[in-house]
């Protein structure tokens, strides 16, 4: 991206702007109506926050409370580059809800820099979510890192799950098992264990070792090798799949088991 660039991404989820840039221009003091949240991959600046002059870098995670006044300069001569999701109030408030378990619905980001690795690898994840173009198992994806990214970035999280969560659990785990190639939500998901979003999330970790998003593609991979297996060519087996495409496939697959599905295909002829 050019210095100088400003890019806002097609909106793929109602109530969430997109937005990246390269630049070294200085801000002004301003504000916004919607929350935002991003991560400075490049270069670093300083602003001034509603809790007084705060410097980021790369790597920082950045954000910002609606009505909050701020502005923004480089630090140095190159400029910088951020990513940044602006969520409109009603979003955030849901997801707040949600995480509380119905004990708050407003919160707002206490920290207007936020160093953390994780956290930043979390933003990543959400951010390719958010711009995903119409991919299988997208809504669910953005739906989990939601949850997860907001009860950690505003310091919502409780401290432990109740007992009966890994019971609830498996109500939702045997609901990816029945078909697999339903297209379900993490709404769906947390209806059916009797769970908040957030509770489930957390909970089908722990129980499974993987998200439930993760989870519904390891099912949905196990469907490929199968079909693969029978002899169908690899495009319908990534549509029969319910994967987005063949490229799609194969980049899972090779996560998945350390080589190609066109190289399996050849084994099983």
């Amino acid at each position: 991206m050019p210095k100088g660039h400003f890019r806002v991404l097609p909106r793929r989820i109602a109530g969430i702007d997109v937005v990246e840039a390269t630049t070294n221009h200085s801000f002004a003091r301003h504000t916004h109506e919607q929350f935002g949240i991003g991560l400075v991959h490049a270069g670093a600046q300083t602003s001034l926050s509603g809790r007084g002059t705060v410097a980021a870098e790369a790597g920082d995670v950045i954000t910002v409370n609606p009505g909050e006044v701020h502005d923004g300069a480089p630090i140095g001569d190159l400029g910088r580059s951020w990513r940044m999701l602006y969520l409109d109030p009603p979003l955030v408030a849901a997801l707040v809800n949600d995480v509380t378990e119905g004990k708050r619905s407003s919160c707002e980001f206490s920290d207007p820099v936020i160093r953390s690795p994780a956290l930043a690898g979390r933003f990543r994840a959400i951010f390719a979510a958010a711009i995903a173009v119409d991919s299988p198992g997208s809504t669910l994806c953005w739906d989990e890192l939601a949850v997860t990214l907001f009860a950690e970035a505003m310091q919502l999280a409780p401290a432990r799950a109740p007992a009966s969560v890994s019971r609830s659990v498996a109500r939702a785990v045997n609901l990816i098992d029945h078909d697999p190639l339903a297209s379900v939500t993490l709404e769906d998901l947390a209806r059916e264990s009797g769970l908040s979003r957030f509770q489930l999330v957390r909970g089908f970790a722990k129980s499974t070792g993987l998200t439930p998003h993760a989870y519904l593609i390891q099912r949905r991979m196990d469907i490929v090798r199968r079909l693969i297996a029978g002899g169908t060519p690899l495009a319908e087996a990534a549509t029969a799949g319910g994967f987005a495409d063949q490229s799609h496939m194969t980049r899972v697959f090779v996560r998945k088991y350390g080589f190609s599905p066109g190289a399996y295909a050849q084994a099983m002829n």
